[in-house]
């Protein structure tokens, strides 16, 4: 069995992995640990945990989780794991953290974004732990550095039509997303009167997870320009992300879904849809992801769509198919269910 250990278990990707974890077949949750709700147990904090965890929640000690675990999870606020990661290294353990502290590899632009970083020496050393792209760097890591939820889509649903690009145009992500991608602090932006019968862009422009964007992109050869907008409507859970794409030639809608077809067709948890466009009820709760493609030649023009759980493929449960990857597990286990619908 995986001995397991959760930091920052009292907040929504916390809870999440408690949830996904706890009905594993092949892990262990030793240890859960919070800042603010020490002392008391799991299933309070999550009622939805009753008969599945009666863990207490405990002051993180590195060192002990180390000696206790096999991997921590790291689900903390934005900065937080720079702390916590090197010193459970050190001791032995693996680390997969859900925080955006590792997914930057220049700490100049880590800087920019989110502040100075206090372990850049381990930027070049964790691996991005987007399965689809890179499975093989993520079952040999010590450290892997989840994607936020915003990249995870727009890359999955763009990956495959990065080589029609034309050079030099902007990629365009306009992403919505529930509540939830929030946290579990309220703010006077996130409350019901605010959030319910409301749609609205915010951080247009300057959202953190830009920088992901185009560091992935960029990796695969195809620029860095992306043009990104997220949106938070009034809604719990999901993502969806439709993207625009200039490209250098025309492209016909068959050649299209047969290059994302080959592009997934090894990836457990992108489902490509022909015959509708993605939605995310048909992924809520899942670790799935439901991409499409539309093709407008004439236009030189590529829509790509992609639709997520934020809290699981998003988060939490990308972090369990990584999990899966570093222990040499079918990277189903533990997340092989369908979504819940309605």
């Amino acid at each position: 069995m995986i001995k397991a250990s959760i930091v920052g278990a009292s907040g929504y990707g916390g809870g999440e992995l408690m949830r996904l974890l706890s009905s594993h077949p092949q892990v262990e949750i030793v240890a859960v640990t919070a800042s603010q709700q020490q002392g008391r147990r799991v299933d309070e904090s999550f009622p939805s945990l009753r008969s599945f965890s009666d863990l207490v929640m405990e002051a993180p000690h590195w060192e002990e989780l180390a000696r206790r675990s096999d991997v921590v999870f790291l689900a903390l606020p934005h900065g937080l794991s720079q702390e916590g990661a090197p010193a459970l290294l050190a001791a032995g353990a693996r680390v997969i953290d859900i925080a955006a502290d590792f997914r930057l590899r220049d700490a100049a632009v880590h800087e920019r974004w989110y502040g100075a970083h206090r372990a850049p020496q381990l930027l070049a050393e964790a691996v991005y732990g987007l399965p689809e792209l890179n499975a093989g760097a993520i079952a040999a890591a010590r450290l892997v550095a989840c994607p936020g939820c915003y990249p995870t889509a727009a890359i999955l649903a763009v990956l495959p039509a990065l080589g029609w690009r034309e050079p030099g145009a902007p990629l365009v992500v306009d992403a919505k997303s529930g509540v939830s991608g929030a946290g579990r602090n309220p703010g006077a932006n996130t409350h019901f009167g605010e959030v319910n019968e409301n749609v609205k862009p915010y951080s247009a422009g300057r959202h953190r997870h830009t920088p992901e964007m185009q560091q992935a992109f960029a990796d695969a050869g195809a620029g860095e320009a992306v043009w990104f907008t997220p949106h938070l409507i009034p809604m719990t859970r999901g993502i969806l992300a439709t993207c625009y794409l200039r490209t250098a030639a025309a492209v016909e809608q068959a050649e299209a879904e047969d290059v994302y077809r080959r592009c997934y067709e090894s990836a457990p948890f992108v489902r490509l849809l022909t015959d509708k466009l993605p939605e995310t009820k048909a992924t809520q709760g899942s670790n799935f992801c439901d991409v499409a493609v539309l093709a407008a030649p004439a236009d030189r023009l590529v829509i790509a769509f992609a639709a997520l759980d934020n809290l699981v493929k998003g988060a939490s449960g990308q972090a369990v198919q990584c999990m899966n990857l570093m222990f040499d597990l079918p990277q189903e286990e533990g997340l092989w269910a369908p979504p819940l619908f309605p």
